[in-house]
């Protein structure tokens, strides 16, 4: 049992979830105790505990009839029996399981899922090859006997860091270069362009245009990567010389398209590189300016090898690690480059000169078996619950109860939180056995969540955390109190989440969705604002039934907004929301499944409460 928590724990998870974000990281966190803490013991703001009392009795048994039944209902509908079974058999690939087919029919997900067996082998030979790096380059550490000035921030490295961190990002900056030609062959100048005009643009532009710059050319480049279609050389060719005849089959243009590594299309995953490059330039313009170089003065006292996780991102490198190299170094890191998560080039720095004190070989082979696991549920799901392929296979809702239809949706969502989290913590363990801890992504299950708010702080964790450092700190954020605080918030979120979509893609179904998340967290700030949690003081219960019923509101929108982004899109859902609701059936469906979901939502209250007694508070 200790071994069950301790690989469940938030600790194993990401060490930032149990430390608070301005202390220096601590010693391993106790697994949660079996035994209930006293009353005496509790934290300031927690309530004692509800799990034994007759109100969650109740509870348990609702869980223990309807998960049973949602997982039933998508099963059968995905069996061989089935009427529409013949809709979709066409999307299914041959399974592991015996008697079973997969449905590996997204595209997204099967292209990691099919080059896994390729993306372990990186991960032991990167390692590997960092320590032969070590040996031909072993650290120089270059000693002044006169006594070393702190920064602009107060800090004093040793020589020591400053040689790890010239060794570390050597390395990096190599193979960097390798595995992005590797992935992209003749296409790896299209990024080494587009990223080196990033770079001058914080290097030799004025200071005050530097802000205005880079978002106008990195929003700019999304938009033509997308409509250019990464640039071939083919057309570049045609373009250049318009007025010569071209064999289409043998020109240079055609040559240098079929030469273009392992993944051909260089801009599908670019977007997560543009994030780095904002990062480099804001992090940059932020040390030259007077706030960037006094606002850490008085912390002159601290520990640059144990630095907070929040110090590690706000204070900023020497002014001489801002070089082309290091800059290069940190866009093109392996580990992270395809997916993320993002790390901001402040904590890059500072983590390749003093390794976080998060990094431990027993956490982190907790953390690869926690990866197994949720590889192997996804498997799982992949082999017996075919919703994906139900939902691309042209079906005819019609043949579906209201019931299915419904878990068609639910599991739907839950196979795009497992395909996102899947690469996400793969590529967050390649970064761990690398000795970078970057922000874990995805911290609670797609189903523990009942705020729109707070599941967007965890859904992506990493990008919220440089959304709200880069975009909307900047636009102003929620400082301002009353009506109008409320007011700018609100465009502030619509600015935000407008960027987000045309991040993502640039389709109207995820700008509908950016839109959507706007709107729909509109409630939750209108009923903080009526019922704020003040005026509930000793009626805890009170409080937990009137947000039960708001959060049921909140999460039916959730799930509906990222239907039409992810999944079925605004036309499917309207399709299934019609095949649902045509009968009376549906309306009781409709009754018994909110009911159900507050259930549900006071289950993951108690659940916060459960952290807040062993003195963890998230804003997720």
């Amino acid at each position: 049992m200790s071994l069950f928590k301790h690989l469940f724990s938030l600790d194993t998870l990401d060490k930032r979830l149990t430390n608070p974000s301005k202390a220096p990281i601590e010693g391993e966190t106790e697994a949660d105790p079996a035994k209930p803490i006293p009353r005496s013991q509790l934290p300031a703001g927690a309530s004692p505990s509800l799990w034994n009392t007759p109100e969650f009795y109740l509870y348990y048994l609702v869980f223990i009839i309807a998960v049973p039944s949602m997982f039933r209902a998508v099963y059968d509908v995905s069996q061989p029996s089935h009427p529409a079974y013949k809709n979709f058999e066409g999307l299914l690939s041959p399974g592991w399981i015996p008697g079973r087919k997969v449905d590996n029919s997204d595209g997204q997900y099967s292209g990691f899922r099919d080059n896994l067996p390729y993306l372990l082998i990186l991960i032991l030979v990167h390692p590997f090859f960092r320590k032969i790096w070590n040996l031909g380059f072993p650290l120089r550490v270059q000693r002044d006997r006169t006594k070393q000035a702190p920064d602009s921030n107060g800090l004093i490295y040793s020589p020591e860091a400053n040689a790890r961190l010239e060794q570390r990002v050597g390395y990096d900056f190599v193979f960097g270069l390798l595995f992005l030609c590797a992935l992209n062959g003749f296409s790896a100048l299209k990024v080494l362009i587009i990223v080196t005009i990033n770079y001058m643009i914080a290097k030799w532009f004025p200071r005050d245009s530097v802000v205005t710059l880079t978002w106008l050319f990195n929003i700019v480049t999304l938009f033509a990567n997308d409509l250019c279609k990464g640039y071939p050389y083919a057309q570049i060719a045609r373009d250049t010389f318009p007025f010569t005849v071209l064999d289409p089959n043998s020109h240079w243009g055609t040559f240098l398209d079929k030469h273009s590594g392992l993944m051909p299309r260089w801009e599908i995953l670019f977007n997560i590189t543009v994030l780095r490059l904002i990062s480099f330039n804001m992090d940059y313009h932020w040390s030259r300016s007077w706030k960037g170089q006094n606002r850490h003065l008085e912390k002159k006292q601290l520990d640059p090898s144990n630095l907070s996780d929040r110090d590690r991102v706000d204070i900023s490198a020497p002014s001489e690690d801002y070089s082309y190299r290091n800059y290069l170094a940190y866009a093109l890191y392996s580990p992270l480059y395809l997916a993320g998560p993002i790390l901001t080039f402040n904590e890059y720095i500072s983590q390749q000169r003093y390794a976080s004190k998060t990094i431990d070989s027993t956490r982190t082979a907790r953390y690869a078996i926690r990866f197994l696991v949720c590889f192997l549920t996804m498997e799982l799901m992949q082999h017996y619950i075919y919703a994906v392929a139900i939902s691309k296979g042209k079906p005819a809702w019609e043949v579906y109860t209201p019931f299915q239809l419904s878990m068609l949706g639910y599991f739907n969502l839950h196979f795009i939180w497992l395909k996102l989290l899947l690469p996400w913590r793969f590529f967050r363990l390649w970064a761990l056995v690398d000795g970078i801890d970057p922000p874990e992504n995805m911290v609670r299950c797609v189903s523990d969540n009942f705020s729109a708010l707070a599941f967007w702080r965890g859904w992506h964790r990493s990008y919220n955390r440089w959304v709200v450092r880069y975009l909307y700190i900047p636009l102003g954020g929620s400082r301002q109190k009353g009506v109008f605080g409320v007011l700018r918030a609100c465009l502030n979120y619509l600015a935000v989440f407008t960027f987000v979509a045309l991040w993502h893609d640039i389709q109207l179904r995820l700008l509908m969705w950016g839109w959507l998340i706007s709107l729909f967290a509109l409630p939750e700030v209108l009923a903080h604002m009526i019922f704020p949690k003040r005026k509930f003081e000793g009626r805890k219960r009170e409080y937990r039934m009137i947000f039960g019923g708001v959060s049921v509101l909140l999460i039916l929108m959730m799930m509906a907004a990222n239907l039409i982004g992810f999944a079925l899109g605004l036309d499917g859902l309207q399709e299934m929301l019609k095949a649902i609701f045509a009968s009376y059936s549906g309306l009781v469906l409709f009754v018994v499944a909110c009911m159900t979901l507050f259930v549900g939502v006071q289950v993951m209250f108690e659940m916060r409460e459960e952290e807040i007694r062993h003195g963890i508070v998230l804003s997720y």
